[in-house]
C-alpha cells in the first residue's frame, strides 16, 4: 500500500525471556572456562548445575552464540630437503648410499635408550650401533665424522624426517661435505627398507630378549652384536643349527679370515671402563658374555667404554 520494498522491512528483535537469558549467560561463561568443550559436555555441566534443558537446545544456543569448537589442525612436521630424489636411488657400489635410523629401548630402571643404526646399503654392513640416553643432531654429526674417518665419505645418506635428521647441524654437514642427503617421504618407512630390516633383526635378536641394567651394558652388547652381524652365515645355510652354520660359513671364507674368526680367541677384546668418578677399571677380556663385565667395578653412571682392539683390524 505504501510501495516500500520488502527488503527494507525488519521485524523487531524478540527479547528472550529471563530464564533463557540466564541460560545463555551461563552457557557463555562455561564455554569461556572450557574453550575445547563441545555442546554435549556443556549440556552435561548445565544439567549438573540444575538447568532443565535438553542437548538439542544447547546445540542450537551454542550455534546462535558462536560457541562452536574449532577443529584443531595437526602441526605440520618439518620435512628435510633432499639433494637428489630418493624414491629411485639404489646403491650401486660401496659407500654409495648409507642409511641411518633410530630404535628405542629402555634399561631395567625404566630410563630410555636411544639406538642409532647406520648401514651401508650395498654391502649390508652395520657401520655403527650407537646407544645413548639422548642423541641430538650435533651428536649425530660427530658419529658420522667418526665413521667417515674410517670408511670414507658416502655419496648419499638416506634418512627419515625426524628432528635429529632435519636439523641445521645435519644440513650444514651435508652442505660442506661431498655427501648428499636423501629424505624419505613422511610416513613411508619402506623407502628406507634396508635399515628398517636391520632394526627389526636388532630388536628381535637383541633388544627384545636382553634386559639391560645400565647404559654401559647396552653399549657393550650392541657393539658385540654389530661385530657378530658382520660374520652372519649365508642365507642358504641359515636353517642349520648354530654350530653347523658357523663351520659351514668358516669353510667359505679365506684362510686368513678363517684363522682370525674361527676361534674364540679372535673374538676376545680388551676393554677399559671409565666412569663418572674418574676411576678406570683394569682392562678385562670380554666375549659374547660381555654383560657380566659391565656389572663389575664401579656402580656409578658409566661415561664410555674404551675399546683397545677391533677384530676388523686383525
Amino acid at each position: 500500500m505504501i510501495e516500500q520494498p520488502r527488503s527494507t522491512q525488519r521485524l523487531a528483535r524478540v527479547v528472550p525471556p529471563a530464564p533463557e537469558r540466564r541460560l545463555r549467560s551461563r552457557l557463555r561463561a562455561l564455554a569461556k572456562a572450557h574453550p575445547r568443550y563441545g555442546y554435549r559436555r556443556l549440556h552435561a555441566l548445565l544439567l549438573r548445575e540444575g538447568f532443565a534443558v535438553n542437548h538439542k537446545r544447547v546445540q542450537r544456543l551454542c550455534r546462535d552464540e558462536g560457541l562452536r569448537v574449532r577443529v584443531s589442525r595437526r602441526k605440520r612436521a618439518r620435512v628435510g630437503t633432499s639433494t637428489t630424489p630418493g624414491d629411485r636411488l639404489q646403491a650401486q657400489f660401496p659407500n654409495h648410499v648409507w642409511a641411518a635410523d633410530f630404535a628405542f629401548d629402555q634399561t631395567a630402571d625404566g630410563r630410555v635408550l636411544k639406538v642409532l643404526t647406520v648401514n651401508d646399503e650395498f654391502t649390508k654392513t652395520a657401520l655403527a650401533i650407537e646407544v645413548e640416553r639422548s642423541i641430538t643432531g650435533d651428536h649425530l654429526v660427530s658419529i658420522l665424522e667418526r665413521l667417515v674417518a674410517v670408511h670414507g665419505h658416502p655419496m648419499f645418506i638416506r634418512m627419515d624426517n625426524g628432528p635429529e635428521m632435519t636439523c641445521h647441524a645435519i644440513a650444514d654437514w651435508c652442505r660442506f661435505s661431498p655427501t648428499g642427503s636423501v629424505f624419505i617421504e613422511p610416513g613411508s618407512p619402506w623407502q628406507n627398507a634396508f635399515v628398517e630390516s636391520f632394526n627389526g633383526k636388532l630388536r628381535d635378536e637383541l633388544l627384545a630378549i636382553e634386559l639391560f641394567h645400565s647404559l654401559l651394558e647396552a653399549k657393550v652388547m650392541a657393539e658385540d652384536y654389530r661385530r657378530r652381524y658382520k660374520h652372519l652365515p649365508a642365507p642358504l645355510i641359515a636353517r642349520l643349527p648354530h654350530t653347523e652354520r658357523v663351520h659351514a660359513r668358516l669353510e667359505q671364507q679365506q684362510p686368513r679370515t678363517h684363522k682370525d674368526t674361527g676361534s674364540l680367541k679372535g673374538l676376545l677384546q680388551v676393554m677399559s671402563v671409565e666412569c663418572s668418578c674418574n676411576r678406570r677399571a683394569s682392562p678385562s677380556p670380554i666375549n659374547y658374555g660381555a654383560a657380566e663385565m659391565a656389572r663389575q667395578g664401579c656402580t656409578c653412571e658409566i661415561r664410555s667404554p674404551v675399546l683397545k682392539a677391533d677384530i676388523s683390524d686383525l
